[in-house]
């Protein structure tokens, strides 16, 4: 099997172990814990460290493929886990458990937010939530980096996506859509 169909196909050691009410409350626990862009971070905890559904190289692929699919990158990774650990039904119930409890807890905020937003204390409140969640993705991409197989090839890549966009500020689209068939390609040479 090829590495590209290990990431297509569903886990066939998990694929009856997990139940649907696991794979949904996982993601309920998230949502509601992740706050500032650590949603990341804290998928990575309960899916490779707490659960051990996916192994790291498993979730790092994911992890990609969500980043350059449409769509919000938590949604789509509880998609894509949730389809790896029981098919399509499993990435219903991975993205109910991201989506449902993020709505309510966004529009009771909302809602607070409105009524607290004249208070200096409030802002401070938000930029040190912000700050965790910053520190929350920093730990998880430190983890995931030294697990990571230290090729050459994906550094060459690595460094190549933050040129053209970092610092030449080249489109986003069109350098993904020319690196991802050149990082396929590279994989399949291997």
């Amino acid at each position: 099997m090829s590495a590209l169909e290990e990431l297509a196909a569903p886990a066939a050691q998990t694929a009856h172990k997990v139940p649907l009410l696991a794979i949904f409350t996982a993601f309920v626990r998230i949502s509601v814990m992740s706050f500032g862009g650590s949603t990341a971070a804290w998928s990575y905890r309960a899916v490779v460290e707490e659960r051990g559904w996916l192994d790291n190289d498993a979730f790092v692929a994911g992890m990609t493929v969500s980043q350059i699919m449409p769509g919000a990158n938590p949604v789509n990774v509880s998609l894509y886990v949730g389809q790896r650990l029981r098919g399509w039904v499993g990435a219903l119930a991975g993205a109910l458990g991201m989506i449902v409890p993020a709505l309510i807890v966004v529009l009771v905020l909302a809602g607070i937010y409105t009524y607290l937003a004249r208070y200096p204390l409030t802002h401070f409140l938000l930029l040190g939530i912000a700050a965790a969640g910053v520190g929350a993705t920093f730990s998880m991409g430190a983890k995931v980096a030294m697990r990571v197989e230290r090729k050459l090839i994906r550094y060459v890549f690595a460094v190549a996506a933050f040129v053209t966009v970092g610092v030449l500020h080249w489109p986003t689209v069109p350098v993904v859509l020319v690196l991802v068939p050149l990082s396929i390609l590279s994989v399949l040479g291997e």
